[in-house]
Protein backbone atom coordinates (compact mmCIF):
# COMPACT_ATOMS: atom_id res chain seq x y z
CA UNK A 1 0.00 0.00 0.00
CA UNK A 2 1.18 3.58 -0.95
CA UNK A 3 -0.08 6.85 0.89
CA UNK A 4 0.05 10.20 -1.22
CA UNK A 5 -0.89 13.44 -0.37
CA UNK A 6 -1.65 16.30 -2.61
CA UNK A 7 -2.24 20.05 -2.14
CA UNK A 8 -2.11 23.24 -4.20
CA UNK A 9 0.80 24.36 -1.51
CA UNK A 10 3.81 25.26 -3.12
CA UNK A 11 6.92 22.55 -2.49
CA UNK A 12 8.61 24.76 0.40
CA UNK A 13 5.05 24.93 2.38
CA UNK A 14 4.39 20.64 2.14
CA UNK A 15 8.36 20.65 3.55
CA UNK A 16 7.25 22.88 6.35
CA UNK A 17 4.18 20.91 6.61
CA UNK A 18 5.95 17.41 6.42
CA UNK A 19 8.40 18.35 8.94
CA UNK A 20 5.69 19.94 11.95
CA UNK A 21 3.79 16.51 10.99
CA UNK A 22 6.26 14.27 10.95
CA UNK A 23 4.71 12.68 7.98
CA UNK A 24 5.94 9.36 6.92
CA UNK A 25 4.21 9.66 3.27
CA UNK A 26 5.24 12.42 0.07
CA UNK A 27 3.19 15.35 -0.51
CA UNK A 28 2.67 15.73 -4.21
CA UNK A 29 2.45 20.04 -5.46
CA UNK A 30 -0.38 20.76 -7.60
CA UNK A 31 -0.59 24.55 -7.67
CA UNK A 32 -2.88 24.96 -10.05
CA UNK A 33 -5.67 22.40 -8.92
CA UNK A 34 -5.51 20.38 -12.32
CA UNK A 35 -5.16 16.88 -9.91
CA UNK A 36 -7.65 18.13 -7.16
CA UNK A 37 -10.16 19.49 -10.40
CA UNK A 38 -9.88 15.89 -11.99
CA UNK A 39 -11.28 14.40 -8.85
CA UNK A 40 -13.72 17.09 -8.27
CA UNK A 41 -11.57 17.92 -5.36
CA UNK A 42 -11.40 21.60 -6.25
CA UNK A 43 -13.61 24.72 -6.67
CA UNK A 44 -15.28 27.48 -5.17
CA UNK A 45 -15.18 27.81 -1.08
CA UNK A 46 -16.92 29.88 1.06
CA UNK A 47 -15.64 30.91 4.55
CA UNK A 48 -16.80 34.02 6.18
CA UNK A 49 -18.64 35.61 3.87
CA UNK A 50 -16.40 35.26 1.17
CA UNK A 51 -16.03 33.13 -1.95
CA UNK A 52 -12.50 31.64 -3.01
CA UNK A 53 -11.19 28.67 -4.96
CA UNK A 54 -9.34 25.50 -3.00
CA UNK A 55 -9.61 22.55 -2.20
CA UNK A 56 -11.80 20.12 -0.50
CA UNK A 57 -10.52 17.50 1.77
CA UNK A 58 -11.12 14.48 0.08
CA UNK A 59 -9.16 11.34 0.34
CA UNK A 60 -9.86 8.24 -2.29
CA UNK A 61 -8.59 4.79 -2.19
CA UNK A 62 -6.96 3.47 -5.30
CA UNK A 63 -6.10 -0.09 -5.77
CA UNK A 64 -3.07 -1.20 -8.12
CA UNK A 65 -4.50 -1.16 -11.32
CA UNK A 66 -6.15 2.63 -10.73
CA UNK A 67 -9.39 1.88 -9.53
CA UNK A 68 -11.03 4.41 -7.25
CA UNK A 69 -12.55 1.84 -4.24
CA UNK A 70 -13.80 4.37 -2.00
CA UNK A 71 -14.03 7.89 -1.45
CA UNK A 72 -14.30 10.12 1.60
CA UNK A 73 -15.56 13.09 1.33
CA UNK A 74 -16.68 14.59 4.29
CA UNK A 75 -13.34 14.19 6.24
CA UNK A 76 -12.56 15.33 9.73
CA UNK A 77 -8.44 15.84 10.16
CA UNK A 78 -8.32 15.11 13.83
CA UNK A 79 -9.84 11.68 13.31
CA UNK A 80 -9.55 10.52 9.47
CA UNK A 81 -6.33 8.73 9.94
CA UNK A 82 -7.57 6.35 12.12
CA UNK A 83 -10.94 5.71 10.06
CA UNK A 84 -8.83 4.77 7.22
CA UNK A 85 -6.79 2.33 8.54
CA UNK A 86 -9.78 0.59 10.63
CA UNK A 87 -11.93 0.35 7.09
CA UNK A 88 -8.38 -0.80 5.43
CA UNK A 89 -8.04 -3.26 7.92
CA UNK A 90 -11.47 -4.49 7.45
CA UNK A 91 -10.46 -5.07 4.09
Amino acid sequence: MMVLGVSTDNSTAHRKFINKYQLPFPLLVDEGGKVASQYGSYGLKKFMGKEFMGVFRHTFVIDAEGRIQAIYRKVKPETHGLEILQNLSKG
